[in-house]
């Protein structure tokens, strides 16, 4: 027997319903979405990437659910994109119109990968970093203003983690010859009022330039020497990573606020040195 369904009938929407236990929900959403993007290069062309996402919106208190297939249906929107910081943060004040929602926050995490030319030999191979970005959005009616229908400016926030070199100078202070190395995680987040003024490729060489030495994808034996010579000749407590980096995010134009961490992977102990600056 065939059933014929009415598709004039028009199917409950339950997650619209009122709910009765006036709670009102901070962030609800979606979290864990691996789903492709791409990322708009510095240089021109856009680099492919997949990224794990985390679309999620507040929920008022007479409201019982959200759209959670509208958050999907945003990603594939956005899929052909190539995203920029300005894009992400486009895209999250579209998500709260989508939701009709007060405030809502958007996070991606994806490999980035940059092209690297070793420093001797001139060798070219790909770097990859662990990136994310975060844009975080809300209506001027969550501010308490009067302009209820209108989105305030997004806040940006970007973390990277950038693998670098790190050579002790209390080891080499102390031993007659060589001294113990390691490498080294640099972890930056740092929160930008305006997402036209970041530079995920300028900020990824700034970090790697605080390091003992910065590392690369390809190396010939002759740019070994180098990196070997040039950690020895610039050694760095954990202590030092971290302020370096901030003294450099002090300076870079557009950062409101920062966190760095470093861990050093001992190579000479079974746990790690870590140190944490904020500014």
């Amino acid at each position: 027997m065939n059933i014929m369904i009415d598709s004039a009938v028009a199917m409950p929407d339950v997650q619209s319903s009122v709910d009765i236990r006036h709670i009102a929900i901070e962030r609800v959403g979606v979290r864990g979405v691996r789903h492709p993007m791409l990322i708009a290069a510095e240089s021109g062309g856009s680099l492919p990437t997949v990224g794990t996402w985390e679309l999620t919106v507040s929920l008022p208190a007479h409201e019982k659910g959200t759209h959670m297939s509208r958050f999907v249906a945003l990603l594939e929107q956005h899929r052909q994109t190539p995203m920029t910081p300005a894009r992400f943060c486009d895209m999250a004040v579209s998500m709260l119109v989508l939701l009709n929602s007060e405030k809502g926050d958007i996070a991606a995490s994806f490999p980035y990968f940059m092209t690297k030319v070793a420093p001797v030999s001139g060798v070219a191979s790909l770097m990859d970093y662990e990136v994310k970005w975060t844009a975080r959005v809300q209506t001027a009616a969550a501010c308490g203003s009067a302009a209820a229908n209108t989105v305030g400016q997004a806040e940006f926030e970007l973390s990277v983690l950038v693998p670098v070199t790190s050579l002790c100078p209390c080891s080499k202070a102390i031993s007659q010859y060589g001294a113990h190395n390691q490498r080294s995680h640099i972890t930056v987040n740092a929160v930008f009022a305006d997402p036209a003024l970041v530079e995920v490729d300028t900020l990824i060489r700034g970090i790697e330039q605080q390091a003992s030495c910065e590392l690369w994808g390809l190396l010939k034996r002759s740019d070994e020497k180098y990196v070997t010579e040039r950690a020895y000749e610039n050694p760095k407590f954990v202590e030092d990573l971290v302020r370096d980096v901030a003294v450099q995010l002090q300076n870079v134009a557009g950062v409101q606020r920062f966190r760095v961490e470093a861990e050093n992977f001992e190579s000479i102990h079974n746990h790690s040195a870590y140190a944490v600056v904020e500014g």
